[in-house]
């Protein structure tokens, strides 16, 4: 539907019925805010616009002519239908109130995230936060469509399509289980050889995989996987039988080195197994609000308090 030329604005209109409530223009302007000229300048716009008279302005002030009081009349159910609009949305917002979306890579979301969403209660202490737990790829998928407000993911490099932050960094491990040949080693394993060697990894489009996809394609072309694997618990598992070594954050590693289920491999440059988290958005979205302080928290700054 589009609306006919000359439809009026709803706030004069408003403004209109005010006089008629109050008695007076001064008192209608009064309501609204507004000075008693500003108020009659918009009262002439719209007698102009309807072609008709609405008030009768004299010395001892205005009054609504018999049109006044048919527009008026007509224009009551106007409004109140328009109340009751507002009534419906807001109760629409009540029904499913505003919440954070927010995606994560599953390092991110395992080992950083409740941390993060802990800090964000202080300043948000009743706002919900929905969390997506996905691959890298996937999580950038998410944000792009609009389907998060807010991602969390890994990798070499963000996408450039998306606006983002570092918020942190990883670093990958080599790790093998303890009948692996490798676990009797003694000598660091260089990337080449680390590239000719089957490994398990996490599927393509893993933050995990595609940096160690691109450092060992910097040596050579890497071997054929031993196993692409869907998850981190599957890619732990699988070390753990010594079949093949596999790459891992550290942050996953941690409980299996630790309870000697795994080893480490000492790798010749290790820094080459660093990468960094990184936070991203849409361009036309940036963060504001609770996703904002959510940012903050994430890069180790104080979030903004939420106004009263």
């Amino acid at each position: 539907m589009t609306l006919p030329p000359g439809t009026p604005a709803l706030d004069v209109l408003d403004l209109l019925v005010s006089v008629a409530e109050t008695g007076s223009l001064g008192s209608a302007a009064k309501r609204h805010g507004i000075s008693q000229p500003a108020a009659s300048m918009r009262i002439s716009a719209l007698e102009r616009r309807l072609r008709l008279t609405l008030l009768d302005r004299g010395p001892s002030g205005s009054r609504l002519t018999d049109a006044g009081h048919a527009v008026v009349s007509r224009t009551r159910p106007v409004l109140a239908a328009v109340q009751d609009l507002l009534d419906g949305v807001a109760a629409l917002h009540d029904a499913h109130p505003a919440r954070l979306r927010v995606v994560a890579s599953q390092t991110i979301a395992d080992h950083r995230i409740p941390l993060w969403l802990n800090g964000l209660r202080g300043a948000y202490p009743e706002f919900p936060v929905s969390l997506e737990v996905a691959n890298s790829l996937r999580a950038a998928e998410s944000v792009r469509s609009g389907a998060a407000d807010l991602g969390f993911v890994e990798g070499p490099r963000p996408p450039a399509d998306l606006g983002s932050r570092v918020v942190g960094s990883d670093e990958l491990v080599i790790v093998v289980g303890p009948g692996h040949p490798w676990a009797r080693r003694a000598r660091p394993v260089t990337l080449r050889q680390l590239a000719g060697t089957p490994l398990f990894l996490r599927e393509p489009g893993s933050g995990t995989r595609d940096t160690v996809w691109e450092v060992l394609s910097a040596e050579c072309q890497p071997a054929t996987p031993a196993a692409e694997l869907a998850s981190s618990a599957a890619l732990r598992a699988a070390a753990r039988t010594g079949a093949a070594p596999a790459v891992l954050s550290r942050l996953i590693a941690a409980p299996d080195l630790a309870a000697g289920s795994l080893v480490e491999i000492a790798v010749a440059r290790p820094a080459a197994l660093m990468r960094r988290f990184h936070a991203v958005w849409r361009h036309a979205a940036p963060p504001t609000g609770p996703a904002e302080a959510l940012l903050a928290i994430a890069e180790g700054k104080s979030p903004g308090k939420r106004p009263e």
